[in-house]
């Protein structure tokens, strides 16, 4: 008897089973039109339903992202760990490489005081220089100058050296009380003694009143390329040789070697005026700079 309500049972179900599969889309799409139905007209309970579902389900979530945030921060502390590691070896190996370097510095000054002695050299004279603040480039299309906030009661002098960052700028033209007038290479009236860093070449830095300047009386066969480097001389007693002018960035027959200078100089806001103590600073007919 048993197996035989059993399997009447299981025979009413099928067809039940059947047609709940075969509405329940259309049921579902009802559902959720009524849901949306009963949003629109009692926001206010659904807002307060969603609000206490989420409240119920807040720690659920809140312990489910924590093991996930706790290995974020283990993988990032990792990382970190291992970039403070590669940073510390690399400092490591660099200041070995400058105690090496610092120890040669010492042994070479301690030769060169040695030779000086036996030689009996004259020591350079001290470096004095004074930084001043760019107030007005005054600048056309035929003079190239700077205006700064220093003047004779700060010691500056006619001739002194005007450097931007690492590198020669121009040089002091006019002294007044407060300001000074600086003249810059790419002024067409400039023109410094250089040697070409790397050939030992020399030549004229001559401006033209564009952004780069120029190589006066290189000889034809003179090996230049793009990105040699450009320093001062030191013939004409103005400025000291070995001052960076600026850098090679175009040499062809037509064009000629062009030269742009080491600093910007259009930008320029702060620069030092540098007595080096020679001769020539006090003199404004200089050959150079005529």
């Amino acid at each position: 008897m048993k197996p035989r309500s059993s399997g009447s049972v299981v025979r009413l179900a099928a067809p039940l089973r059947a047609l709940a599969q075969r509405f329940s889309f259309l049921l579902l799409v009802l559902a959720s039109i009524a849901l949306m139905m009963v949003g629109k007209i009692e926001s206010v309970s659904v807002d307060t339903a969603r609000a206490r579902v989420t409240d119920a389900f807040s720690p659920i979530l809140d312990a489910i992202s924590r093991p996930a945030a706790t290995a974020a921060r283990v993988i990032e502390s990792a990382v970190e760990v291992q970039n403070a590691f590669e940073e510390n070896q690399r400092l490591k190996a660099e200041n070995a490489r400058l105690l090496q370097w610092r120890q040669a510095a010492l042994r070479l000054e301690a030769e060169n005081a040695s030779l000086r002695t036996l030689l009996r050299a004259t020591p350079e004279p001290a470096v004095n220089f004074i930084t001043a603040r760019v107030i007005a480039t005054p600048g056309s299309s035929f003079v190239r100058t700077l205006v700064v906030t220093a003047g004779r009661r700060d010691g500056v002098k006619k001739g002194q050296a005007a450097l931007a960052g690492a590198g020669l700028i121009g040089r002091v033209i006019e002294v007044g009380e407060w300001s000074s007038r600086v003249l810059l290479l790419t002024d067409i009236s400039a023109r410094v003694p250089v040697v070409l860093e790397s050939s030992r070449q020399r030549a004229v830095l001559a401006g033209d009143n564009s952004d780069q300047a120029k190589l006066l009386y290189l000889p034809p066969d003179s090996p230049v390329q793009v990105g040699d480097r450009v320093v001062t001389s030191g013939h004409g007693g103005l400025f000291p040789p070995g001052l960076l002018v600026g850098v090679v960035t175009s040499a062809s027959e037509r064009g000629g070697v062009r030269v742009l200078p080491s600093a910007d100089l259009s930008r320029v806001e702060h620069l030092r005026l540098v007595d080096f103590g020679l001769p020539g600073t006090e003199f404004d007919s200089s050959p150079e700079w005529k």
